[in-house]
């Protein structure tokens, strides 16, 4: 069937933001004014649900004529559209999980950019000022209502997977849904619709009308992976770090499926926090899984993990491969193990106060090429320092090889240098040229030009 290619419409809010004030809508509506780049291309990701592109430029260049502008009525606001995506809309009709997600954009964007204007005031923020900004930008976007208990299963894993792989997501993701189960991604293909799927077909089976699937992202990477339509409720955060952040508060525990460089990042971040002594005895279940032919893949993330961080790091998690119903197992039993952890030490459940996440994690790290030569990457260190560097390493990749601003910084002055302790950069050069030659730092069948360059002290 075929559906128009560019479509004009008049939307309205779907039950939320149905009023704007006139500061913010002309904040909004400066077309040379970064707010207004910031959401033209957030919507666009949005409206775009569905592409195969991971490319952001590719995208922004494919519908250069689209056009998004806010039109405020006596009744509220609307948005008013012009050369759209048609992949949005039926017989002109925008489907209901795109104008959720479209409306979710608007919500996050002014609550952060307008009421946190996280721009000023926060770059010499304590730990617990921005664990209370997280906090509050998921209350803000009402995802704590639907928590009533520990069942938010996090799934990371990479965009760029096989077809194998992602068969085997979604048969994790029904397991956990059948044990019902909750799922939080990072809202975009791959590994992060696959869990989403499963899990909606299992809600089903057990008659759950109110099922979450809770997709997490930030406007960095948003145009690179854009939400898949399954996803209920959709949060824009303003930062990876916030992101991330609101992964391990909201979610409680964490499934992590094959991925590249971006599930790297979020595996080291995780492990940080984990080796910190302050988390020694806080239950937070952790499993990498995948079908038997990620086994190897597995087996080069553990022996980089004991390499690096050490015996410590890999006890934090199990390795269950081809193994769909234990992994649902072993996250049911997980998720009872925190909710008498969290009774016993009267936290709640719809938010992790009790895990401790130091700054290192916390403040924005914006990838250039000085501050990724600046990286300490050396053993003479804390073991969750060196994972928060590794981290940033990961992150500085991941932005070069999609993220619109880091791609910019590549072509205009070449690849990331990556510096540090020859051993250790050892052991990350061949992690990465195995994401390479496996076609995770892609979408297969597209050729890759590395964006870093590691080189030893």
């Amino acid at each position: 069937m075929q559906y128009e290619d560019r479509v004009d419409a008049l939307v309205a809010p779907k039950g939320s933001l149905e009023m704007l004030s006139q500061d913010e809508i002309s904040r909004l509506s400066e077309e040379s004014g970064p707010l207004h780049d910031l959401f033209h291309r957030c919507a666009l990701a949005i409206l775009n649900c569905g592409s195969d592109s991971d490319d952001p430029q590719a995208v922004m260049e494919e519908f250069k004529d689209f056009e998004i502008n806010i039109v405020q009525q006596e009744r509220g606001v609307k948005l008013q559209l012009k050369n759209a995506p048609g992949s949005a809309f039926v017989d002109g009709k925008m489907i209901s999980s795109v104008r959720e997600m479209l409306f979710s954009v608007l919500r996050d964007i002014i609550f952060t950019q307008h009421e946190y204007n996280l721009g000023r005031g926060l770059e010499n923020a304590s730990s617990d000022k921005l664990t209370n900004v997280v906090f509050e930008l998921l209350r803000n976007a009402n995802v704590f209502r639907r928590i009533q208990t520990p069942d938010m299963v996090v799934c990371w894993g990479g965009h760029s997977i096989a077809r194998h792989e992602y068969d085997y997501t979604k048969r994790v993701g029904h397991e956990l849904g059948l044990r019902e189960l909750n799922i939080c991604t990072g809202c975009g293909p791959g590994a992060m619709k696959g869990p989403m799927k499963g899990a909606a077909i299992a809600h089903a089976k057990q008659r759950i009308k109110n099922g979450v699937y809770l997709g997490l992202t930030e406007p960095g990477i948003i145009a690179a992976e854009s939400p898949n339509p399954i996803v209920n409720q959709l949060v824009i955060m303003p930062d990876i770090e916030k992101r991330l952040e609101a992964f391990v508060r909201a979610g409680h525990g964490i499934v992590v499926f094959p991925g590249g460089a971006g599930t790297a990042e979020e595996i080291l971040y995780i492990l940080g926090i984990l080796l910190h002594p302050k988390n020694a005895d806080v239950p937070f279940p952790l499993v990498f899984t995948g079908p038997k032919e990620s086994a190897e893949y597995f087996e080069q993330i553990n022996a980089f993990i004991g390499d690096v961080l050490g015996e410590e790091a890999q006890r934090k998690y199990q390795i269950i491969i081809e193994d769909e119903v234990e992994v649902a197992r072993v996250m049911k039993q997980g998720m009872e193990d925190v909710r008498a952890y969290r009774k016993a030490h009267q936290d709640a459940f719809y938010y992790n106060w009790k895990l401790h996440i130091p700054e290192e994690f916390q403040h924005p790290f914006e990838p250039t090429h000085e501050k990724v030569r600046e990286l300490n990457l050396h053993f003479n260190q804390e073991t969750h320092l060196l994972a928060a560097d590794l981290r940033r390493a990961f992150s500085s990749i991941v932005a070069g090889n999609v993220k619109a601003q880091g791609v910019a910084y590549i072509q205009e002055f070449g690849p990331f240098e990556i510096h540090g302790d020859k051993a250790l950069l050892a052991k990350l050069d061949a992690l990465l040229q195995a994401f390479v030659r496996q076609q995770r730092m892609k979408l297969p069948g597209s050729a890759y030009v590395p964006c870093y360059k590691v080189i030893t002290d």
